[in-house]
């Protein structure tokens, strides 16, 4: 066999395996099957059209958010018709909350379909969720409106979404003790800065003051994570207060 024929054989192969794992997640088969590769390339790849357009999934990605917050909201307008606008956008967030789409990308495996130049221990955990909202896109932009909501609702809606559950569900303790603070009239700051311990990661540490008092500590690889850690001790701290107006 020629060299050029193993190429193809191999990319035949290639192709087979990932449409296979594919079919068995989406339960049907794919019609514009360069979409699903595309939702599936990392920017890593370095790939480009004929015009010069990059491929990767990126764009899909925020097709698939678009989508996904559309069919929660109608979901929600429907199952709670005593929700005003603001409770609607408070539940939709708690179902489409990056927490929970990594989740859901881990759950189906989405990671292993996956082509980047990048080592897949090298990724974030955002990666998970990214891939299901660019899955999700490429499903829209194949299968149209209808296909898209019918997946949205048998791997998110079914299995996931219970009103009850996500009315008691915090996705950020920080924004819900801000909101406290200003109902209250209670002044807060966040005091981040650097930490020069000696971990391989940059960390960050936080000082929360609630009226001047220093009411919780924390410590992570981020300043936003820093401030979410510590907004969640000072939560359980006033919980009983924060709960009560909140």
């Amino acid at each position: 066999m020629s060299f050029i024929g193993n190429i193809f054989n191999s990319r035949s192969k290639e192709d087979g395996n990932f449409f296979l794992q594919l079919h068995k997640i989406l339960g049907f088969k794919p019609n514009k099957k360069s979409l699903y590769r595309k939702a599936f390339t990392h920017r890593s790849m370095n790939i480009k059209d004929k015009a010069g357009n990059a491929i990767n999934y990126e764009r899909l990605e925020f097709v698939g958010d678009a989508m996904l917050s559309a069919v929660i909201a109608s979901y929600l307008y429907d199952q709670v018709p005593h929700g005003d606008e603001g409770y609607l956008t408070k539940m939709r967030s708690k179902v489409v909350s990056r927490e929970h789409l990594n989740e859901l990308g881990k759950d189906l495996k989405l990671i292993n379909l996956v082509q980047s130049r990048i080592p897949k221990s090298n990724f974030g955990n955002n990666i998970h969720g990214n891939l299901f909202e660019s899955l999700i896109g490429a499903i829209y932009l194949d299968k149209g409106y209808k296909s898209c909501k019918k997946f949205i609702f048998e791997t998110v809606i079914e299995p996931y979404v219970d009103i009850e559950q996500l009315e008691g569900r915090v996705i950020s303790y920080k924004s819900l003790l801000i909101e406290w603070c200003q109902k209250e009239k209670n002044t807060f700051d966040y005091d981040v800065y650097e930490d020069d311990g000696k971990d391989e990661l940059k960390h960050f540490s936080v000082k929360l003051s609630i009226n001047d008092k220093v009411v919780a500590k924390a410590r992570a690889t981020s300043k936003k994570k820093a401030e979410e850690k510590a907004s969640k001790r000072a939560f359980f701290a006033f919980q009983r207060q924060i709960t009560r107006l909140i």
